[in-house]
């Protein structure tokens, strides 16, 4: 799927992990938590997705998803990165940046002629990535916008 070298015992995939997977990576690994409810809607609300597994050699442990991202979009010109999320005892080894390298280069294999706008909100601990990645602060031009509508409490 990619060229990007990846440490040994890490597999990439496309697709999305498992629901009970994907709760816990993004929950672990610092990002808002979201309920199996929610995560249930994530593979066919998505564009592309991909994650990373590692499986420990040493013990011959099975694959565990440690790593993923997604991209939520139209296909056409908008896209938007979403769910990037690497588990904190496999951080500082480049997974991120596979990630979102795998991730962009999909956009701009698939995306058709013209511009494709590829948007994602960045926490403080991922800004230096997406900044190595081409990303720029939209501010003072666009300013990212949100409204959370909870329906726990309905």
């Amino acid at each position: 799927m990619t060229s990007l070298s990846l440490p040994p015992g890490y597999t990439l995939h496309e697709g999305y992990p498992p629901v009970p997977d994907y709760v816990h990576l993004r929950s672990a690994s610092g990002l808002t938590p979201k309920t199996a409810s929610q995560a249930a809607y994530v593979a066919n609300g998505s564009w592309f997705g991909c994650y990373i597994t590692y499986t420990d050699e040493m013990t011959g442990s099975s694959a565990q998803p440690v790593g993923m991202g997604r991209i939520i979009g139209d296909g056409g010109w908008y896209f938007h990165i979403a769910d990037m999320a690497v588990l904190p005892d496999h951080q500082r080894r480049g997974l991120g940046d596979i990630i979102m390298k795998t991730l962009l280069a999909r956009i701009r294999r698939e995306a058709p002629e013209g511009v494709a706008y590829v948007t994602l909100f960045a926490d403080e601990p991922g800004r230096r990535l997406y900044s190595r990645n081409g990303f720029a602060d939209s501010m003072p031009k666009e300013m990212g916008m949100t409204l959370l509508i909870d329906k726990s409490s309905v």
